[in-house]
């Protein structure tokens, strides 16, 4: 680990093991699995800037030069097999692991009904008005379909956006290219081709959020997401973070709607995202990884965070499983049918 530019302080500070081999006192208290993962993933984006294009490479021996490694050193076997045991030994110390709990589609629909219906008309009586919510709705429905992180979204500036009357099938819709992909680092960010949803799916539609919040705001340049005064109207903060004023909007908003927000966090969007393409849109695993700009090597899964957390609400309940009487789930628009293999 020293090789790689790790320390002995840095690696206890999650470990009761020190590099040694021997154990740290009980009474020291050591960080989370969750600090741990952030110190991995750093590890693995400095190697990357330092190495270039075969960061995405696991760390292995090349085989047209015996002796000699490529790759990226915190991409191995043994950092996965280091990472996997420090896990096993935090849950039996009784750790439980955080993580956000995924938002899912009701969860878009009733804020898509909060925010478009009495709360926004009458506005007086409320903690937002039209603008506010509208800038909510276009932020959630991006960040939810798009698979993005709340700080992507909020670097999208007006000529990102293409619109278009007709996407090449009749609809209208809009091309959208991110400025900035936590998962590309060296540029090459595939643009998301977005059409208008069927009415049916109103609420988790970008092409409807987004047009209704540029026709309110009258937004034409610069970033597009920008702070709403007490007047309702847009501005912009130079020395003043919008995320922790998103954070504030979302949880209020859930509240608004009787969910408790605290589970609930800026990384919900991307992972109740990832569920919603793997389980109700029934995409492939790779598809889902192609748009969310995942490695669809899959030699780590880190896919697999999105689409499985302890904290999120099971669609249906263990002892249900192989009950064919059970009430059916949401009936599919498309093909019309209700059953569990549909």
């Amino acid at each position: 680990m020293g090789d790689c530019g790790m320390d002995s302080t840095r690696t206890t500070r999650c470990d009761k093991i020190r590099l040694d081999g021997t154990l740290t006192s009980e009474s020291e208290v050591r960080s989370s699995y969750s600090h741990a993962q952030k110190m991995c993933a750093a590890m693995t984006y400095r190697f990357g800037r330092w190495i270039g294009e075969s960061s995405k490479l696991p760390w292995q021996e090349s085989l047209s030069k015996p002796g000699t490694f490529v790759g990226n050193p915190s991409v191995s076997e043994t950092v996965s097999a280091y990472m996997l045991g420090l896990g096993k030994r935090k849950v039996a110390r009784g750790e439980t692991p955080k993580s956000s709990c995924a938002v899912v589609e009701d969860n878009l629909l009733q804020l898509h009904l909060c925010n478009t219906g009495d709360c926004a008309a009458d506005f007086a009586k409320h903690w937002a008005g039209p603008t506010t919510r509208s800038l909510a709705q276009a932020m959630y429905t991006l960040a939810f379909v798009c698979l993005s992180h709340i700080v992507e979204v909020l670097k999208i500036q007006v000529h990102d956006v293409e619109f278009r009357r007709d996407m090449g099938n009749g609809n209208p819709g809009f091309i959208l290219t991110l400025p900035f992909r936590k998962t590309s680092q060296f540029g090459k960010i595939q643009p998301f081709h977005l059409y208008m949803f069927p009415k049916e799916m109103e609420h988790i539609c970008p092409v409807r959020a987004l047009a209704a919040y540029i026709q309110c705001t009258r937004i034409t340049s610069g970033y597009l997401f920008r702070k709403i005064d007490i007047r309702e109207r847009s501005i912009i903060y130079k020395n003043e973070p919008m995320i922790k004023v998103f954070l504030e909007i979302f949880r209020t908003n859930l509240l608004e709607i009787g969910v408790q927000p605290f589970p609930y966090g800026t990384h919900s969007f991307r992972c109740g995202g990832c569920q919603w393409l793997s389980v109700s849109l029934q995409w492939p695993l790779w598809q889902i990884c192609e748009w969310g700009g995942w490695s669809t090597e899959f030699t780590h899964l880190t896919i697999v965070k999105y689409l499985i957390s302890w904290n999120d609400n099971p669609l249906v309940q263990r002892n249900q499983f192989f009950d064919f009487t059970r009430a059916p789930i949401v009936k599919c628009w498309i093909c019309g049918r209700s059953c569990p293999c549909a």
